[in-house]
């Protein structure tokens, strides 16, 4: 067993290169192993390119081998036609007579038919191997499949006295104030290349005229969210830019000159988080980083409508302002970086 924890570590490694790239698809790394020797290996890269494991095959010189061989793959492989043609049946048309794989795949068109077809054409297979860890790195995938939203990230830097914001009377309109340095700046702007999209309420936008994008970090951009029921801001703001897909969520009969693509009205009577991640699943958004402000963060925590949280704490004080969110749990990590810590909380389901 311990050697086959070993290859499936080197699966989760393969598969973690494919994060912020695989969406809809799950982050999947597959080695293929002769006499103790990998001899293929291979990750999923985007949506609509071969998987892992097709990845994998293809790396093998000699083809030969693997009829002798045994396959590892963090997830279950598929057993339908998609994009690509389904995996299970490459591995049994390759002849390779052991698979070893580490969680089931939760999508519904998967769920155990992978396995079950490959059992059924008589390949020795083995499921569990580090499921815990291979889980965890596919949370996002299969929280969206199993609770119909996106994996939902709150992310805010707050000063040492608590606050999230000065008062309204020393900060200058459409200009950001800075509360953590610039270290944790580039590292939320990783962050957003890990994920599928970024949302931030009304009164962000107007204060700090935000980009959301990942400049300062090489990768995609993810899809820029905001709430804004009266349609407060107006194409003067870098949200309007187009120069990333963009959500704009206004209610149902607020007017606007032209009904451009990306506005998506609700009824905000009615539960507003809810409707918002109904659209964002049917549009197959598989994460979403909250970023603000005080308002939007608060109200997803009390909906307990989250699953991470990281928080920012800055070497300044306000001494008055508007106070950070509280999430009520207990810290998981806690890193220095810089002059700042990054609190980080984990929300149990």
């Amino acid at each position: 067993m311990e050697i086959h924890k070993k290859y499936m570590q080197r699966c989760l490694d393969l598969a973690k290169n494919g994060l912020g790239t695989t969406y809809p698809n799950p982050l999947v790394g597959s080695v293929i192993v002769y006499e103790d020797k990998i001899i293929g290996e291979g990750w999923h890269r985007k949506a609509g390119e071969p998987h892992a494991e097709v990845n994998a095959i293809n790396s093998v010189k000699d083809k030969s081998l693997l009829s002798k061989s045994t396959l590892y793959v963090n997830l279950e492989p598929c057993s339908h036609y998609g994009r690509t043609p389904p995996c299970s049946l490459l591995i049994i048309q390759m002849k390779i007579p052991n698979v070893v794989i580490g969680s089931i795949d939760l999508n519904d068109m998967v769920h155990g038919k992978g396995i079950a077809f490959l059992k059924n054409n008589n390949c020795n297979v083995t499921v569990g191997v580090l499921e815990n860890k291979c889980n965890q790195l596919n949370r996002r995938f299969f929280t969206f499949h199993q609770k119909k939203r996106p994996y939902i990230i709150l992310k805010w830097a707050q000063t040492k006295d608590g606050f999230i914001f000065p008062e309204v009377e020393t900060a200058v309109e459409n200009k950001p104030i800075w509360i953590s340095n610039s270290y944790s700046q580039q590292l939320v702007h990783k962050w957003r290349t890990e994920e599928a999209s970024v949302l931030v309420g009304t009164n962000t936008v107007l204060q700090d005229n935000p980009k959301l994008s990942a400049r300062t970090y090489s990768g995609r951009s993810p899809v820029r969210i905001a709430i804004d029921k009266d349609l407060k801001t107006n194409t003067d703001f870098h949200f309007y830019d187009d120069e990333i897909e963009t959500i704009v969520f206004i209610d149902k009969k607020t007017k606007v000159d032209k009904n451009r693509e990306f506005y998506e009205r609700i009824d905000f009577s009615k539960n507003v988080i809810v409707q918002i991640l109904d659209i964002l699943y049917k549009r197959e958004i598989q994460s979403i980083i909250i970023e603000g402000g005080a308002i939007t963060l608060q109200s997803f925590i009390d909906a307990n409508l989250w699953d991470e949280a990281r928080n920012f704490v800055g070497n300044l004080c306000f001494e008055k302002g508007i106070k950070a969110p509280d999430v009520n749990r207990e810290i998981r990590t806690e890193l220095q970086i810089g002059t700042d810590k990054l609190l980080m909380y984990t929300n149990k389901w």
